[in-house]
């Protein structure tokens, strides 16, 4: 608890340091960062805002990652997918190359974000976040790395949306799905992508929190309903503890 006091005070000692036109400049182009003198009353994504803010290059998408990186292994957790998972997820996005994705659970954008660097130009990339606070601090972190061009914010539950994807943003079918919001709706969304038709043959699947807090019923159907085929991929958590990513190719 004492670290815990500490590590906030520090944060507030630093905003309180900056000039006060860098800091207004701040709080007027992200307002979901209010001037607040105690960082307790911020919630943790609007805490790990302000710490992008005053600690990451503006327009650099590597520097916001590791800077949300840096913030949730030494300062508090968070459930990004993280450097060590990521870099399985790098490696899907420039291995499929899509045109065409979609993310299921936005959360402060660090998918996001880590994703749409990558995206060759004229991809669309749609990530679903059902959360407005969640949401709007993501568009921040998003606009702040040099991304808002590339992504489309949805907000809504993942179950109203999914249906209406084609028709309103003018998709058929996507080249790649990250699944990373509610681990019991997995399953329940990747045959709403399927229903809906919103998968092709090669589609790339990608779900987190395989091992931890675990996905066992989505793992159990993607390797044996014989639509797909599927592969785990072993990282860890921030805490460093095992966790992994289900890459799932859609058979069609």
């Amino acid at each position: 608890m004492v670290l815990y006091k500490a590590s906030l005070q520090r944060l507030v000692h630093k905003l309180v340091l900056q000039p006060a036109t860098e800091t207004s400049s701040i709080f007027r182009r992200f307002p979901s960062v209010r001037k607040q003198t105690c960082a307790s009353d911020m919630s943790k994504e609007q805490r790990t805002l302000q710490y992008v803010l005053q600690n990451a290059s503006r327009g650099d998408p590597d520097s916001v990652l590791a800077t949300m990186d840096t913030y949730a292994r030494e300062q508090e957790w968070a459930m990004n997918v993280g450097d060590s998972k990521g870099a399985f997820l790098d490696q899907f996005v420039q291995e499929t190359a899509p045109q065409s994705m979609l993310e299921l659970g936005t959360y402060m954008g660090y998918s996001a974000v880590r994703t749409a660097r990558l995206l060759q130009p004229g991809a669309k990339f749609i990530t679903l976040e059902v959360n407005q606070q969640n949401a709007a601090v993501a568009k921040e972190i998003i606009s702040f790395a040099g991304l808002q061009d590339k992504v489309i914010q949805v907000i809504s539950d993942s179950s109203e949306a999914i249906p209406q994807l084609k028709t309103k943003f003018n998709v058929e079918t996507f080249d790649m799905v990250f699944i990373d919001h509610f681990k019991d709706f997995y399953v329940r969304d990747i045959k709403l992508l399927e229903e809906n038709n919103l998968l092709r043959k090669g589609t790339v699947v990608v779900a987190d929190n395989i091992i931890k807090p675990g996905a066992p019923e989505y793992a159990d159907y993607v390797r044996t309903c014989g639509k797909y085929d599927s592969t785990f991929h072993e990282g860890k958590l921030y805490s460093g503890k095992p966790d992994g990513l289900e890459k799932s190719v859609y058979r069609g």
